[in-house]
Formats: structure tokens, C-alpha cells, sequence
């Protein structure tokens, strides 16, 4: 059963970081890619964040770039988002998943797995 768990969210001023974690289970982590979703009010959930299995490549949702990082640790399933200078529209519930499909470069059109967690909430205050 594929289940992912999110964690490390929460309220931070405009310009604070926060770094998010994500333990997958239930398949074989260390050869998927995987992704970081946001979904904010009254908004469809978007990927901001790509890397592939081995983490030798990421791909980030303009908005993000520059300014949050994704990392994995496959000998934990983990894998990261770090934020920094965060924002007001990077208000969200932040969810991660996996891609399904072998890819030799990161892409934020990832497949992902059916499962989804419960995501972590991300407030930044202005």
C-alpha cells in the first residue's frame, strides 16, 4: 500500500524558511522520481518541485525557483522541500507523491501514485 507522510508545515512570517519532509512507503522509493504539490484556496493543486531517483536532476514551478530546494535521501525514502524567503501566495497544504513512470530528467508533470497524504499546511503571514 503506497502511502506518503508529510510533515514539518506551519505558520511563518513573510522572508521565514521552513523545511518539509516526506516518508514514502509502499514501493520501491529509491527508483521513482518524486514531487512536492502545493494547494492553495480555491486553487487546483500544481506540482512546484521534481527530482529524480538517483536526485541528479530537479525541476521547480517558476514562482519557486531560486528560492526553495528539493532533496531526497533514499536510504529514509525522504525526500525534502527547503523554503526560504516565503511569501504570502506560497500559503498552501504541501503534499509530496511519486512519479510512476522512469524518467533520466526531473519534469513537474510527474504520474503520480493514487494515494495521496494528508499534507502539511504552510501559512506565511505578511
Amino acid at each position: 500500500q503506497v502511502q506518503f507522510v508529510e510533515s514539518g508545515g506551519g505558520l511563518v512570517q513573510a522572508g521565514g524558511s521552513l523545511k518539509l519532509s516526506c516518508i514514502a512507503s509502499g514501493f520501491e522509493f529509491q527508483v521513482h522520481g518524486m514531487l512536492w504539490y502545493r494547494r492553495s484556496p480555491g486553487k487546483d493543486r500544481e506540482s512546484v518541485a521534481s527530482i529524480t531517483s538517483n536526485g541528479d536532476s530537479t525541476v521547480y514551478e517558476d514562482s519557486v525557483k531560486g528560492r526553495f530546494t528539493i532533496s531526497r535521501d533514499n536510504a529514509k525514502n525522504t525526500v525534502y522541500l527547503q523554503m526560504t524567503d516565503l511569501q504570502p501566495a506560497d500559503t498552501a497544504v504541501y503534499y509530496c507523491n511519486g512519479d510512476r513512470a522512469w524518467r533520466s530528467a526531473a519534469t513537474l508533470a510527474g504520474i503520480t501514485f493514487s494515494s495521496w497524504g494528508q499534507g502539511t499546511q504552510v501559512t506565511v503571514s505578511s
